[in-house]
């Protein structure tokens, strides 16, 4: 089979040849310290393109993806021309910070000392009214410079190359909020004004609308998976009640999930991480077919169990290792054994592309994330 014929198999609930691989997206990547140290390992040039400022995720470059049998390849649209983005540097505290100031406001910054992710330095409505988000300079989602020269790109992963074509990240109704207002005020905020949340989320909702109409104009017949994503819970459950879930986010993402599916035929991913086995009923009766990273290290979340209890209805995309724990810490031989079970687990009937669970991070040693890959290949095979 081609790439892209053995992803569209695992997506429809049919059995490849093997496990579809994935590795490069916003979700699915490696950090540039990991990335930089697993090139040197392999000889191949160290230099690290940053597809991801506030992640510091590298960019495998097409030498890597070929090593580990990738099956995926990634396009994205772009920030509006309008913008004036770039990283600047401030001194506050005492320290010298990068700063990047997103399209939305919100500054992230990252400390020159530890220079390893960046965090919300400032949260533009942390004090904000109804009427101030109503007034407030939301950035324009239908802004047709963010599209500039996407049709092509992606047509040339489809005409070019053998591979499935995957969105960059997209549609992140719920996670602008609190980025917006600040997490803890956030809560408290869905639990004491759910009309200023209502008028948070028809904002965010908005931009994202419209942002898809011009996206899938563009390449709503070209990709093959389109992901968008809201983290729902922690480590031990759900972050916020599921109740006022279903009551003020549920319907906003299912406004979206139902334009996006009347656009186009690709798959939708959803990307929650955590203990997020109580939404799953909910994602699915919103229309997503992809659930990623699957944090089988968080509670509730064996992965036999996700398998026998939603694995007729739902692709589950990652859960490949456990990258809390093991990918960084064990040993390669306790590398393989992990991949060996969670293919167990995952891989019957098809409905699963592995990747590790969410990015690779820089603490992680080349032997592992080889040991990982390698063993996500030779054991992926169905006959």
């Amino acid at each position: 089979m081609t790439p892209r014929q053995r992803v569209l198999r695992a997506l429809n609930h049919e059995v490849p040849d093997r496990v579809p691989i994935d590795l490069g997206g916003n979700q699915t990547s490696i950090h540039k310290n990991a990335y930089r140290k697993l090139a040197l390992y392999l000889g191949l040039p160290d230099e690290v393109d940053i597809m991801d400022a506030v992640q510091q995720l590298a960019r495998p470059s097409e030498r890597v993806l070929e090593r580990f049998h990738v099956d995926t390849r990634y396009v994205a649209a772009g920030p509006a021309s309008t913008w004036k983005g770039g990283i600047v540097k401030a001194e506050r505290g005492g320290r010298v910070w990068h700063d990047l100031t997103d399209e939305f406001g919100i500054r992230w910054s990252m400390p020159d000392d530890q220079q390893l992710y960046m965090d919300i330095t400032l949260h533009p409505l942390a004090k904000a009214t109804v009427k101030d988000v109503s007034d407030y300079a939301w950035p324009k989602g239908d802004d047709p410079s963010r599209f500039a020269g996407l049709r092509e790109r992606a047509l040339r992963l489809r005409r070019e190359t053998p591979y499935a074509v995957v969105s960059g990240i997209s549609g992140v109704v719920y996670e602008i909020c609190w980025y917006l207002r600040g997490l803890e005020q956030w809560f408290c905020d869905l639990l004491t004004d759910p009309e200023f949340c209502k008028a948070m989320l028809d904002q965010t909702l908005k931009y994202w609308l419209d942002w898809f109409r011009l996206f899938l104009d563009e390449a709503g017949d070209v990709v093959d998976v389109v992901m968008i994503g809201d983290d729902l819970a922690g480590q031990d459950g759900p972050l916020f009640n599921p109740e006022i879930y279903r009551l003020l986010v549920k319907p906003r993402h299912r406004r979206l999930v139902e334009y996006i599916r009347s656009r186009t035929r690709a798959k939708v991913w959803y990307h929650t991480c955590g203990s997020c086995a109580a939404f799953i009923p909910d994602l699915l009766e919103n229309g997503i077919h992809i659930l990623n990273p699957v944090q089988i290290s968080a509670r509730h979340m064996d992965p036999f169990e996700l398998k026998r209890r939603f694995g007729r209805d739902l692709v589950f995309w990652g859960g490949g290792c456990d990258s809390q724990r093991v990918l960084p810490r064990g040993t390669p031989s306790e590398v393989a054994e992990n991949v060996r079970r969670n293919l167990d687990a995952f891989r019957p009937d098809g409905g699963y592309v592995f990747n590790s669970i969410h990015n690779i991070q820089g603490e992680v040693p080349p032997e592992n994330i080889i040991a990982m890959f390698d063993t996500a290949y030779e054991c992926g095979f169905y006959s």
